[in-house]
């Protein structure tokens, strides 16, 4: 019997070369692009046919489908930067919008029997928590809104063409291979890069906003299977921890992680959802997953992970489009 053969984009960054790890776990054959602006090399399992390219590369993207035919499509690339996505906005839409369209596209023509799209809890903006499938999504910044455009065009895709897909709306996602030198997203990255250098945690307003941390491993399992557990097709799911904990909390977790005195210093507030946190039925149902990771065994595996890497300086996004309200720590 053939091996179901996948493509797996974003396949050197995080939560791709998880899912890539699990899809080869599975028996899949493997297919994982990325463009390594973001992620690297050393991610991309073993096992992996690795190429090189950006997914908003039309004649890349063509010919990735041209060279193999794929049973299944895990889309994972994105630059998921939601605050900064307000300050870049045509890199976003070409990216996280133009990119997936062209997928799609591919996806329609090659008879591609599942697209899976991780979307984001993003997509639902303020004032909606817990935040549940049924709710309308009204998103805030403009990595949201490219998010929730894709997820609105897989379903016309759908009706269309019959394309099938799965849409996950995963959230705070943190655990080994983040990379902890971005310094505009991913706040526990951003924690233990300052812990390790004896820089004080930087938190944005009063640190009591709340997010439902959620290790890889809650994650990217779910991801990997949902092509074959029919009853997900053509449906969306939140997916991810169910507690929440406010910034200042996961600073401690971080701080008691690294054996150091927690040390925070307030920055003016940014213009974000104040709490973000989801109801996970829908996927219990469908998945029957195990209990989640608890935030401090999963702080520490990552810190553990982190503590063997090398020390990388802190990326700097040097195409930002517009500077008016860009945070002054990001203006240096």
């Amino acid at each position: 019997m053939a091996l179901a053969s996948c493509l797996v984009t974003g396949v050197a960054g995080f939560l791709g070369s998880h899912v890539a790890d699990h899809c080869l776990r599975q028996g899949f054959s493997v297919t994982g692009v990325d463009d390594l602006s973001g992620g690297f090399v050393s991610n991309v399992p073993r096992g992996v046919t690795f190429r090189q390219g950006s997914v908003a590369d039309k004649a890349f993207v063509e010919g990735l489908f041209a060279e193999t035919k794929f049973d299944y499509v895990y889309h994972l690339a994105a630059y998921a930067a939601e605050g900064l996505s307000h300050f870049i906005r045509h890199f976003n839409y070409e990216n996280n919008l133009l990119g997936s369209v062209l997928l799609i596209n591919q996806s329609v023509l090659h008879e591609v029997k599942c697209f899976v799209f991780t979307s984001s809890i993003a997509v639902y903006g303020a004032g909606q928590t817990p935040m549940v499938e049924a709710l309308v999504p009204v998103p805030e910044d403009p990595y949201g809104i490219s998010k929730y455009a894709v997820e609105l065009d897989l379903k016309a895709a759908h009706h269309m063409f019959g394309l099938n897909s799965i849409i996950f709306r995963p959230h705070n996602v943190y655990g080994e291979r983040q990379n902890t030198s971005d310094r505009y997203r991913n706040v526990i990255g951003i924690f233990m890069q300052q812990a390790r250098t004896g820089q004080p945690m930087s938190v944005f307003g009063d640190g009591l906003q709340t997010r439902a941390f959620s290790h890889v491993d809650d994650v990217a399992p779910i991801i990997a299977r949902s092509p074959l557990v029919p009853a997900a097709y053509n449906e969306t799911f939140n997916v991810g921890a169910d507690k929440p904990y406010t910034v200042l909390e996961l600073a401690q977790e971080v701080a008691t992680s690294f054996g150091v005195a927690p040390n925070v210093v307030h920055l003016p507030a940014r213009n974000e959802v104040v709490h973000a946190f989801s109801d996970h039925t829908k996927v219990r149902r469908a998945f029957d997953p195990p209990p989640c990771v608890e935030l401090p065994e999963g702080i520490r595996r990552m810190a553990d992970w982190t503590r063997a890497q090398p020390l990388l300086p802190p990326t700097r996004f040097d195409t930002i489009e517009i500077r008016r309200n860009l945070p002054p720590s990001w203006q240096v």
